[in-house]
Order: C-alpha cells, then structure tokens, then sequence
C-alpha cells in the first residue's frame, strides 16, 4: 500500500557515508523524507538508525547501482511505498588507488569497474527511476560529478587539477557523466522533470 506523505521523497545512491550521508543529513532537516540507499545492508541499516537518530525521516532501500535487477527491485519499492520519487541524487561513486598509473598504464578492467559506478551505473538508476520521477510536480536529478572532470580545467597549465598525476578511469567517469547529465537535461527540459551536475 503507498504511504501517504506531503513531505519531498528523495533518493539518494550511496547515503551510507561521505557527501551522500551528509545530503541526506542537510535534507533531513528540511522536513524531507529521504530514502538512503547502499549496497550493504548491514551499513545501510546503521546509516538510516543515525539519520534517524537526528530527527531525519529515513529509510534505507538496498540499491546496487551496478546490479540492474537490484536497481528494478527498489524501483519496485519504492512505487509500493510512496507511488512517486521527487528528487533523485545520483551520489554513488567510486575512485580506485590508481592515480599513480599513466594512461598507458590503464588496465580495462579498472576502467570498466569505474564507469560500470560512476557512469552505467547513473543511467541504469535514472531510467528505472524516471518513470517515479515524472509523477511528482517539478521532479529533479541531481548527479554528484567533480571539478577533476573538466576537461578544461585539466588541460589548463595554471588550474591546480592540471598538476595532477595523468590518470585515466576516475576522471574519465566523471567528464562521461558530465556529457550524460546534459543529454538527460536536453531530453527532460520541456517536461517537469530536469537534470543538473554538481
């Protein structure tokens, strides 16, 4: 039976730690309800008792953004539970120790586990997630990128990321998902729903 609530329903990938934790924090105290997703359960339980333990209405939804039937399955849950989705953060992300590698030095195998993340991993979630998403009034699609995307930045010698060590997989992701949040605002800007980086 779908819960009624007034309040926003946000998702977000990844809430069990770091800047995914933090949003659904900062959002908890906007009255949202925010459903924490994580990979691991055990982890995904302790984050949603900590949110709750700050007055925030959180639940934990099981999400493996790599595993499309684990993606289908809270789809499923979540349209049982709230009938709608109001904001999707697209926050899970991974890097690898791998900054030490020139892009000669890139295996395919560490490439294809960054992007099946930072990247096929978005896609797979935002279009499961889309039909929830064109429920609500003025839907939004947040995908958590990062400055080490820039292809500008990178290739200007007076930007600090141009200093970097040349690495391949985690910044690679991230220009990739920078290119598919605008696709997804071209494809959604006549409708409520929008898509925007930050």
């Amino acid at each position: 039976m779908t819960a009624e609530t007034t309040s926003t329903v946000a998702l977000i990938t990844g809430a069990n730690k770091g800047i995914g934790f933090a949003t659904a924090r900062a959002l908890g105290t906007l009255g949202w309800t925010v459903l924490a997703s994580a990979r691991d359960k055990g982890l995904g339980q302790q984050a949603e008792q900590e949110l709750r333990a700050t007055g925030t209405d959180a639940r934990f939804v099981r999400l493996d953004v790599t595993d499309a039937d684990s993606v289908a399955a809270a789809a499923r849950w979540i349209d049982k539970e709230y009938g709608r989705l109001d904001v999707l953060i697209n926050n899970a992300g991974i890097t690898r120790g791998d900054w030490g590698k020139t892009p000669s030095g890139t295996t395919m195998d560490d490439l294809r586990e960054v992007f099946e993340t930072n990247m096929f991993g978005v896609v797979t979630v935002t279009n499961a997630m889309l039909p929830l998403l064109r429920r609500a009034p003025a839907a939004r699609i947040v995908n958590v990128s990062s400055e080490i995307g820039s292809m500008t930045a990178q290739s200007d010698p007076a930007s600090p990321l141009c200093q970097l060590p040349a690495s391949v997989p985690y910044p690679a992701s991230k220009a990739a998902l920078n290119m598919v949040t605008v696709m997804y605002a071209k494809e959604l800007r006549d409708t409520p729903t929008s898509a925007r980086p930050t």
